[in-house]
């Protein structure tokens, strides 16, 4: 059995969305309100050029030095201001107005010379102001232009950039490799420009970090997230991933954690999703996902054995949610459940085994294939089990509901 992960964001949240997890933004309310001015600029730094190398350092660190160097000045503190939701004010001294705003913190980074900045939803959502200090202590006005709460994207729009700003390039690669290094940049607790190295530990992470829906009953997933040692915590949501030559793998996004601060375990939205969510937020404002319409889990050898199913493997339906393609494509949810060793198996309903001739071994593999390969309105061929006989059923995809 899997085991679940609870994962708390790291930027600009009030409270931890799930058990043992933290968002990596400073809390909204660090700061005390009133739609407060931006702080005063404080006098521009020439932003560092890369030349000659540093005898006195080993290649290695030579390598690190450069990095920071050219990707610093694109990784920015957005400091963003959001109107309260009563209940989280903090108390006025004698005589002063009650505070009708709140403040937080994440990072960002450049991606084009446009001044589109990415981030996290969970930094942006619901900002009236956003703030964006760059690293040579410049500052601009930035505009929430689209943000995705199931990817936890969001991109800023900055209404300038200063000079010599080199916006970063994402990584041509689909995923990234375990064991590969990996550099964050970031402001931790508000510490601007810090850089944390670790590696990749894993690939593949599903999180269910996305909107809690009633439809759905329950969190949209994140898959194939990155999973990372290299020290993230409060006020990194939002920066980049980086791999040695400085492309972006990922927007750090969230951490393990059971007190709020980095053990070990962070994750990162990976770059494949940045590729294909972040143009359309920068072109629609939103993202439209495709949607199944059905919950599930993969198919474990006691599965297998209750269903008396030829493989284990494969992604088991459990439920069918009323009104969606699923359920008029006339999938099939569990029928009934069995005990085995204290425990009630769902089992009974159909099992998917392949989606468009695309191997499903658990249910992730279906989960990914949605997001990356399908779109809303498409058509797409499901290989199921049913009642241990094999089938294909064909499935007209709508867009995710927004409830």
């Amino acid at each position: 059995m899997r085991t679940r992960l609870g994962v708390l964001l790291i930027g600009g949240v009030l409270a931890v969305l799930l058990a043992g997890c933290v968002p990596c933004g400073l809390p909204f309310g660090a700061v005390r309100s009133g739609l407060a001015a931006p702080p005063a600029a404080s006098e521009p730094k020439a932003v560092p050029e890369v030349h000659g190398s540093l005898p006195s350092l080993p290649e290695q660190e030579q390598l690190l030095v450069s990095l920071y160097r050219r990707a610093n000045p694109a990784v920015v503190n957005l400091r963003v201001t959001k109107r309260s939701e009563g209940g989280y004010r903090f108390q006025p001294q004698e005589g002063e107005p009650p505070d009708q705003y709140v403040h937080g913190q994440g990072s960002g980074f450049v991606i084009d010379s446009e001044g589109h900045i990415v981030t996290n939803h969970h930094v942006a959502e619901g900002a009236e102001e956003v703030l964006i200090v760059y690293a040579d202590g410049d500052q601009a006005r930035g505009e929430v232009v689209g943000s995705d709460p199931d990817s936890d994207l969001a991109v800023v729009k900055a209404d300038h950039v200063p000079a010599g700003v080199i916006p970063l390039q994402l990584s041509e690669y689909d995923e990234a490799q375990v064991g590969q290094v990996a550099i964050a940049i970031g402001n931790p607790f508000g510490l601007q420009g810090t850089l944390t190295t670790g590696i990749v530990s894993a690939v593949g992470r599903t999180l269910p970090l996305g909107r809690e829906s009633s439809a759905v009953k329950g969190r949209f997933s994140i898959p194939r997230m990155i999973q990372t040692d290299a020290a993230i915590n409060p006020g990194n949501s939002g920066g980049p991933l980086l791999d040695s030559q400085g492309r972006v793998i990922g927007v750090n996004t969230a951490i393990n954690a059971q007190n709020g601060v980095n053990s070990g375990v962070g994750f990162a939205v990976p770059v494949n999703l940045i590729r294909r969510v972040v143009p359309q937020l920068i072109k629609e404002g939103r993202y439209v996902y495709p949607w199944l319409g059905v919950s599930g889990r993969d198919v474990d050898p006691d599965t297998a054995d209750a269903m008396k199913l030829p493989e284990r493997r494969g992604a088991l339906v459990i439920d069918i949610i009323k009104g969606s393609p699923a359920e008029r494509a006339g999938l099939h949810g569990s029928t009934h459940s069995v005990t085995v060793r204290d425990a009630q198996l769902h089992i009974g309903g159909d099992v998917i085994t392949a989606i468009d001739d695309a191997p499903v071994r658990q249910f992730d593999d279906l989960l990914v294939y949605l997001i990356e390969e399908a779109s809303a309105g498409q058509t797409v061929r499901l290989s199921i089990l049913r009642n241990g006989q094999a089938q294909v059923v064909e499935v007209r995809l709508a867009q995710r509901p927004t409830d």
